[in-house]
């Protein structure tokens, strides 16, 4: 993603993962507190000491983000006792922070971290932020020689360096007819400029964020989005927690997540006052309040419900479609790197407990 005034495409890897490939974010680490009850129990006393939990960004804060900031706002999470840290981003991607301890929760997003964990990661998928996948293939508008992904054959892809990004884009150009044969030049944040700019012929934004600052721009794109074409659905963004620490705290890891999923459900429910929310607590970085409610109408509008209209389910056929497909791609490896050859149980890679408890 970028901003007005602040590059977020990490905000998202998946980009497929974003986060992997982001610039710093702010310097300092911002800490919030909730006054209130003791580790655990939302109803504990004020007397009683507040439970610190770290969340992990994975760029500087935007509206895959909101949910947290509303709800640190409306106290949601001081209600349940809890002190939260807000870790900025860094070169180290919230997969191994929260992996290594370095915090409890942190955005994650289905394809990298599904990577991740069949590496060994000790990770499992808390809520999803986002049902589907918010990215999309983009060229120009103008190109009316590309009418679908099967006309990307031979050009050009400004991509991210992502992991699975060239497997993906491969398999949607075959689904659609294609042959899945491109180049990449690895550009980062700056492959939007090169498409603008007629660099390059193809690549992958997020509607919420660069597609409305490309039409902000005047800029006209045509969008292709992968499961239009038989590519699985993805949890763009979700919320990943460290799998020891959930085991040794199921009340305080259910007080969290609930909190921060009533957060996002208000985002849902009212994206201006979220919106409003995100860019006063974050002035430093976002400034364009009307960028924000649209980004965020979008959102909240399109891909933060499933469909029965719940926010932050998940389900394994879910996850085992898209795992399936980097499985078979041969993407998923071990820890020592030996490709694996069984798909792993993907009913551990995420959990509706905490928000059903």
């Amino acid at each position: 993603m970028t901003s007005p005034t602040t590059s977020a495409r990490g905000v998202r890897r998946p980009r497929w993962a974003r986060g992997v490939r982001a610039a710093l974010a702010v310097a300092t680490v911002l800490t919030l507190a909730a006054c209130g009850a003791a580790p655990g129990s939302p109803s504990a006393s004020p007397e009683q000491p507040k439970a610190k939990v770290r969340f992990a960004l994975d760029w500087t804060p935007n509206t895959n983000h909101t949910g947290l900031y509303v709800a640190i706002d409306k106290g949601y999470f001081a209600e349940a006792g809890i002190e939260v840290e807000v870790v900025p981003y860094n070169s180290s991607s919230p997969d191994v922070l929260v992996d290594s301890g370095q915090a409890e929760f942190g955005i994650g997003f289905q394809n990298n971290t599904s990577i991740s964990m069949a590496a060994g990661a000790d990770l499992r998928s808390v809520l999803a932020v986002q049902q589907n996948w918010t990215t999309v293939i983009s060229v120009l508008a103008e190109r009316d020689d590309i009418q679908s992904p099967a006309d990307l054959d031979g050009l050009i892809h400004g991509g991210f360096g992502d992991v699975a990004e060239r497997e993906v884009m491969s398999a949607v150009i075959e689904k659609a007819g294609g042959h899945g044969t491109f180049d990449t030049v690895v550009l980062g944040t700056t492959a939007y400029e090169a498409l603008y700019e007629r660099k390059v012929d193809f690549t992958v934004p997020f509607v919420a964020w660069e597609g409305i600052e490309a039409e902000h721009r005047g800029v006209k794109l045509k969008n292709f989005a992968y499961t239009d074409y038989g590519f699985p659905a993805s949890y763009q963004v979700i919320v990943i927690g460290n799998g020891r620490w959930l085991d040794a705290n199921p009340a305080l890891a259910s007080a969290f997540v609930k909190a921060l999923a009533r957060g996002y459900e208000d985002a849902a429910a009212d994206p201006r006052a979220a919106a409003t929310i995100l860019q006063r607590l974050n002035g430093d970085v976002l400034t364009d309040l009307d960028f924000l409610v649209e980004s965020q109408e979008m959102l909240s509008k399109n891909y933060m419900l499933d469909q029965n209209g719940k926010f932050g389910r998940q389900t394994e056929q879910q996850w085992r479609d898209l795992g399936r497909f980097l499985f078979e791609a041969g993407l998923l490896a071990d820890g020592a790197g030996t490709r694996l050859t069984q798909e792993p149980d993907w009913s551990r890679f995420f959990t509706n407990e905490y928000l059903d408890r």
